[in-house]
Parts: C-alpha cells; sequence; structure tokens
C-alpha cells in the first residue's frame, strides 16, 4: 500500500507543526520518515509553492517528497499521480482533506482518509515504537568480572606494530 500526502494539508493537523514556521515541510519529513520506517509503508508527500527551479522529487528513506513548482497545484499533480497509476489503483490511499481531492481520487479508485485520520494513525504508530524502544534502551548492567576484563584490556600496552618506537 502506497500513501499519497498533502503535506501542506497535513501540517497544520500536526500538533507543534505550524505552516508559518520555515522548516515545517523538513520537520514533516522527518515524522514522516521514521513513520514510514516504523509501519513498512511507503509514502509520497506532496508539497505546493516550490519556486521556479527548487520543483522535482528526491526519496528520503522510503518517502518520495515532491515538491510542486508554482505553475501548478499539489492538489493537481496528487490528482495527476492517481489518474496515471492505472490498474494499481487499488493499492493507494490519498491523505487530504480536501473535498475536491478525495472526490476525484475516489472516482478513479484510490482510497482516500482525511489528515485527521491519518494523524491519529501516524501517532497511534509512532507512540507505539516510543512504549517498545524504552524497554528495549533498558541495558543490563556489566557484571563486576566484565567491568575489570575491560579495565584491563584498556590498560594494556598496545601490541608493538602499532607502538610509536622505532
Amino acid at each position: 500500500m502506497i500513501t499519497v500526502i498533502d503535506g501542506h494539508n497535513l501540517i497544520p493537523k500536526i500538533p507543534g507543526l505550524s505552516l508559518l514556521q520555515i522548516d515545517d515541510e523538513n520537520q514533516l519529513i522527518d515524522i514522516l520518515r521514521e513513520f514510514s520506517r516504523l509501519s513498512r509503508r511507503k509514502l509520497e508527500v506532496y508539497f505546493d509553492g516550490a519556486p521556479i527551479g527548487y520543483s522535482g522529487d528526491r526519496m528520503d528513506g522510503m518517502v518520495r517528497v515532491v515538491f510542486v513548482s508554482e505553475k501548478t497545484t499539489a492538489d493537481e499533480e496528487i490528482i495527476n499521480r492517481i489518474r496515471r497509476i492505472g490498474k494499481r489503483v487499488k493499492e493507494f490511499i490519498v491523505v487530504s482533506s480536501d473535498h475536491h481531492v478525495q472526490n476525484q481520487v475516489r472516482s478513479l479508485g484510490a482510497k482516500t482518509i482525511t489528515s485527521d485520520q491519518f494523524v491519529k494513525e501516524l501517532f497511534s504508530v509512532l507512540n507505539a515504537n516510543t512504549n517498545n524502544s524504552d524497554e528495549i534502551k533498558r541495558e543490563r548492567q556489566l557484571s563486576d568480572d566484565e567491568i575489570q576484563e575491560w579495565i584491563h584490556l584498556f590498560n594494556s600496552a598496545p601490541p608493538e606494530k602499532y607502538s610509536d618506537k622505532d
């Protein structure tokens, strides 16, 4: 399943992010990259308003990031992306709260969810991992014997091959 996201539609739905922030797109990309890694889902995120010469796409982990030129909109690019897919359209979910986008891509056969619904799923995955990583991070303590072994290892002289003596 590939999830196609209207980035500027999603940003205001995420606590701590705002369209007024200079690096709002990069912050969202970081969050989506982590979500993609944990959920093992491919994502595509579209941002409109890229200045001429800065449009294009790049991969960031399993996230395809598309900066749409000022000549068009992310909405139009998302609809065109779904239109070009063909038979695989059932494998795509579009995340947008824009009713026009939802109606267009649904008529082409793609599934849709709102940005609010996606944010719930996003934080469900991220929070579940936070709880798991807290448990994983609890490392076992070294025994006294292991500590002594490390001390001995670091205090021993380097082999002749690596010494400064010539």
